[in-house]
């Protein structure tokens, strides 16, 4: 193997660890009640946010906009992430990645776990890597049963 071919396979699996640690970030976000004011670092100026049970956002104030939601709609909320595939391809890449985790409503306390797909495409800006396009698609919803104190 050459220098020139090792630079290449080193600076893939950089771009792959880079791409989980912004799933991370995201993630992070996310369990910070949906942070609005934060939600943005983590996309391209014009990305879009989308679901066909969440709804879709495109840029940042929209995206801002559809957290702002979340957060009035979510009082908690855990993002557990899973099975990661991710494709590099120069500076643009896409990931699969898996969600489970419990959610909190607003409204009556109500209780749940989730189960989504997430299908993203990723670019580097900058040497940094956003979301251009993330879709997310819950695949389960079931009853989460509360902790009681004995």
């Amino acid at each position: 193997m050459d220098m020139n071919e090792l630079a290449q396979r080193i600076t893939r699996l950089e771009d792959i660890e880079a791409i989980k640690q912004l799933k991370v970030r995201y993630s992070h976000i996310c369990d910070d009640l949906h942070n609005p004011d934060t939600i943005v670092s983590v996309f391209a100026e014009d990305a879009i946010w989308e679901s066909a049970d969440f709804g879709r956002a495109q840029g940042h104030q929209e995206i801002r906009d559809l957290f702002q939601q979340f957060r009035d709609t979510f009082t908690f909320s855990q993002h557990n992430m899973t099975n990661p595939i991710i494709e590099v391809d120069g500076d643009r890449a896409t990931g699969i990645w898996y969600i489970s985790g419990p959610w909190t409503h607003a409204e009556n306390n109500h209780a749940i776990w989730m189960m989504a797909r997430y299908d993203d495409d990723y670019v580097k800006i900058d040497g940094e890597w956003k979301y251009q396009h993330l879709r997310a698609g819950v695949r389960m919803l079931a009853e989460r049963q509360a902790i009681s104190e004995t």
